[in-house]
């Protein structure tokens, strides 16, 4: 049979198909239906945001919005989170994405309920042919956040919605609207036009900027007209949430070639709740329902545990991977996001970690454009910097695909050579493809950026009273603001025309950072006392930084003088 068009795959191969699903499921909260004003007063709404979809990447956006004082709707078919209770979805969160949730004020509860972790091992048979320790690398020890939480993505969906109304008891922001879906769009100079159906019938409201966090099967591709890069394979697992009785070592655990599932691929993840996610690699031409039955699990289990295991299952259920992008992250009025934007395997977590970033990336640009502190043209580079990172993502992605479902002899060959040279030889076992972990994503192609557009670290430093402080509570500082640190003592001269740049541009906040003992002649400064604000903006050797308010470094420069105005101006679009 040919597994691509394979019909029994057709409603469970990507990001919503959980039909087969046994086990005991996750209680989810609901949320109920409020009928909004266009539906009560028979009129159509004028808003300047709506969201679409209430999904991990959808309420990012809406809490990051509400965060910046802005006001939107969004719009979600559902009247929950997750899957209706039927799968704990996307489990591994990195340290970007935990830095942009510690900002937006969910990342305690985050951290409460999931499992930090660090160190990884990966398998072939019963040898070990690769290790990382994420906190022994440059690239994640600077920040307070960890390098990964493994947490259930309903929960953290749950969170935001508890923080979006949390905020809007301080100001209006979101207006979440639950069993609400888009069945009809269209946009033109003027606006763009939703028509929006509820349990109590539909009604229509117009909206200066649509985005799209739908997910993969979104309407909007087709409503738009969007082109797609895309790539169907045959790759299938069973997934299945277990609770055990006695647990496992919580290290990440990777099998290229589990002895227990026929020497295919096997991961094993320990999230929230002590329960934990193991993917196991099917054959291609296996029978979802019968993979995904709970005694068939049980016997899998069985083989990799022990005989004796005593465990509960939770959740099971079939999946199929595939890769797709689209070619413009904007078309007219509406942004894709998350999903709708790109679709990856989970390998190297990259899926939700990118809708993320999207989230964040838009919430600011957004807010920056609707108070009239920048242009318009300054959402244009949204398409610059994600799709970059998108088709970054999906190339990765692909790659690790490949080494673990070879497509031809030849890539079977490669594999089974790097895993012989592994086995033996330490210098081998970085080419050992399992799922490069995910660092935040750079933007090499921005015009918005000097020098690749890298993210900055949440990292520690002291206020001048002492205390301890970190550069997210910085950022919430400049309220939606580009942040100028300044490196080292300021001559009166410098001062002055630090000054008068401040007050000439609205969308900038300045702040002096000093070493101990320096004296400072800004108002605002803060004490880098070991040098780490310095290292994570990559300026050991420049005078300045320019922090975006998504915590991206716009660009470095080495005096007060032009190329600083110059590159203010790049980041804003202004030239």
């Amino acid at each position: 049979m040919n597994t691509l068009s394979d019909p029994r795959y057709a409603q469970v191969a990507y990001t919503n198909g959980y039909e087969f699903t046994e086990g005991t499921g996750y209680t989810l909260p609901e949320y109920p239906f409020v009928a909004p004003p266009e539906l009560l007063e028979k009129r159509v709404g004028r808003h300047r945001v709506v969201i679409v979809g209430g999904g991990i990447t959808g309420l990012t956006l809406a809490c990051g919005l509400t965060k910046l004082g802005l006001q939107a709707v969004l719009l979600d078919e559902d009247n929950t989170v997750g899957v209706k209770g039927a799968s704990s979805r996307g489990i591994c969160y990195t340290q970007k994405s935990l830095e942009i949730f510690q900002r937006y004020g969910v990342f305690d509860r985050i951290a409460r309920k999931g499992i930090e972790w660090s160190v990884g091992r990966t398998f072939a048979g019963q040898d070990e042919v690769f290790s990382f320790d994420l906190k022994a690398q440059s690239a994640f020890n600077l920040s307070q956040q960890p390098a990964f939480i493994n947490i259930q993505q309903f929960y953290i969906e749950g969170y935001l919605v508890e923080r979006i109304v949390e905020l809007n008891r301080q100001r209006s922001g979101v207006d979440l609207r639950w069993s609400s879906r888009v069945v009809a769009f269209e946009q033109n100079a003027k606006a763009a036009l939703l028509t929006v159906q509820t349990p109590q019938g539909s009604y229509q409201i117009e909206a200066e900027h649509v985005i799209d966090a739908t997910g993969s099967h979104t309407p909007f591709h087709g409503w738009v007209g969007a082109q797609l890069d895309g790539k169907r394979g045959d790759d299938r697992w069973c997934i299945a949430d277990v609770k055990f009785k006695t647990t496992p070592p919580t290290e990440r655990h990777t099998w290229i070639e589990a002895p227990f599932n026929e020497n295919r691929a096997v991961w094993q993840h320990l999230m929230g709740d002590e329960v934990w996610r193991i993917d196991y690699q099917m054959a291609p031409n296996a029978d979802p329902a019968q993979v995904s039955r709970e005694d068939v699990v049980r016997e899998r289990l069985q083989r990799q545990f022990g005989k004796d295991v005593a465990c509960d299952i939770v959740w099971v259920g079939p999946y199929a991977y595939r890769s797709q992008c689209v070619r413009q992250m904007r078309i007219g009025r509406v942004f894709f996001i998350g999903d709708t934007a790109k679709v990856v395997s989970p390998f190297g977590a990259r899926g939700g970690n990118t809708g993320i970033a999207d989230a964040d990336n838009l919430a600011w640009k957004l807010a920056a454009v609707l108070r009239g502190m920048a242009p318009e043209s300054l959402l244009n580079t949204y398409h610059d910097e994600r799709l970059e990172a998108a088709q970054r993502n999906v190339l990765v992605t692909n790659r690790t695909a490949r080494f673990l479902r070879p497509a031809d002899p030849a890539a079977q060959l490669f594999r089974q050579a790097t895993l012989a040279l592994a086995k033996k030889h330490r210098f081998a076992r970085n080419m050992v493809n399992t799922g490069r972990m995910a660092e935040a994503n750079t933007y090499s192609r921005s015009p918005a950026c000097q020098g690749g557009g890298v993210s900055v670290q949440n990292v520690s430093f002291h206020w001048a009273n002492g205390k301890p402080g970190v550069l997210n509570t910085l950022i919430d500082w400049a309220d939606g603001c580009l942040l100028l640190l300044v490196f080292g003592p300021l001559g009166a001269a410098e001062t002055q025309r630090l000054r008068q740049l401040a007050a000439t541009t609205p969308m900038l906040r300045v702040v002096q950072v000093i070493e101990p003992g320096v004296t400072a002649l800004a108002q605002e400064h803060l004490i880098d006392n070991k040098g780490h604000l310095r290292r994570a903006c990559q300026a050991t050797d420049r005078r300045w930084a320019l922090v975006r308010p998504d915590s991206y470094l716009a660009g470095t420069g080495g005096g007060i003088d032009g190329a600083l105005v110059a590159q203010l101006g790049r980041a804003l679009t202004l030239i």
